[in-house]
């Protein structure tokens, strides 16, 4: 007998709850606030909404379905099912924070806040919620796939984001590293050639270059609309960033330090399926974390290698 479908609510704490658990009382926090010229009245405005979206959403799941919740921050002890239909309540960021836990389950986007948010991914009301969980679970959904960015280590470490992926310090100091590409010839080689026709093979494999900088992130078209686009347009690239639903990944390196050891020639590309963006580590410790989740980081020491590429995995998010 097949299991009955499973709503799975996913949340984030909110602003105001997070100021209740630090001062106690809705009054000291309130106090705290108008000390610094802000008023508590916005900040509980904003948790009522959420968690009337979530109540509402909550009470939209079928009689006959089984349901649960979970808060982000225990989204990596959390065990989801084939079964499931995942309902993300909040911003955009939360359906992130989510995407890296599932396989293949339909994702419902609720925007708990319209007007704040930019629904890119949570483009849905609460009030929806009583038709679209039904269309989901019915396995004829229109869903979006969206490229994933994967990080595999040569011990087998293994990580997944939907936006981006940091390799980089944990703290403020310099990354060492030689960046290089596997598989195919990727545009970035290709560009660099072009540019520069002595340069490419020079290093010790594909293009290898040694670098000293502030990290290197590489990311997917929805990832676009995020830090990637910030870093694109700060350096007024002419790169053509993918669309979310492209199996192609752009990356960057961030303000690359030129040195009689460590050059700047390969600081932008994007990677097609099957390319890898690789990165030898030459630094005592180096993390990589998605989406924003420091917490969830892979440890990278002397000598490790990580790369960088499209997942097979994608996020089915309902449309």
């Amino acid at each position: 007998m097949s299991l009955a479908p499973r709503a799975v609510l996913v949340h984030r704490t909110t602003e105001y709850e997070e100021l209740l658990a630090r001062h106690g009382t809705h009054g000291q926090a309130a106090f705290f606030l108008a000390a610094r010229g802000r008023s508590v009245d916005a900040v509980r405005e904003r948790h009522e909404r959420t968690r009337h979206a979530l109540a509402e959403v909550a009470a939209a799941v079928p009689l006959t379905w089984r349901q649960t919740r979970v808060e982000r921050t225990d989204l990596d002890r959390f065990l989801f099912g084939p079964e499931d239909v995942v309902v993300v309540v909040g911003q955009d960021g939360l359906v992130a924070n989510a995407a890296k836990y599932l396989a293949g389950q339909p994702v419902v986007g609720i925007d708990a806040d319209p007007g704040r948010n930019p629904g890119v991914l949570v483009r849905h009301r609460a009030a929806d919620a009583r038709r679209l969980l039904p269309y989901a679970a019915g396995g004829r959904a229109a869903v979006d796939e969206l490229t994933m960015v994967a990080a595999v280590t040569d011990d087998d470490q293994r990580l997944l984001a939907l936006n981006e992926i940091y390799v980089g310090p944990p703290g403020h100091q310099t990354a060492r590293y030689t960046l290089g590409f596997g598989g195919p010839r990727t545009e970035a080689e290709s560009r660099t050639e072009a540019e520069s026709r002595t340069e490419v093979g020079a290093g010790p494999a594909r293009g290898a270059e040694a670098q000293a900088s502030s990290g290197v992130l590489v990311g997917t078209g929805t990832g676009a609309t995020g830090w990637l686009r910030s870093l694109w347009q700060q350096r007024s690239s002419t790169l053509a960033l993918p669309e979310p639903g492209d199996a192609r990944l752009a990356w960057f390196v961030r303000e690359a330090w030129p040195s009689p050891t460590t050059g700047t020639s390969r600081v932008e590309g994007l990677l097609g399926v099957g390319a890898s963006l690789r990165l030898t580590v030459e630094s005592d410790r180096l993390v990589a974390f998605g989406d924003g989740l420091e917490s969830d980081a892979l440890e990278l020491t002397w000598g490790q290698t990580v790369d960088l590429s499209v997942a097979e995995r994608r996020l089915r998010l309902v449309g």
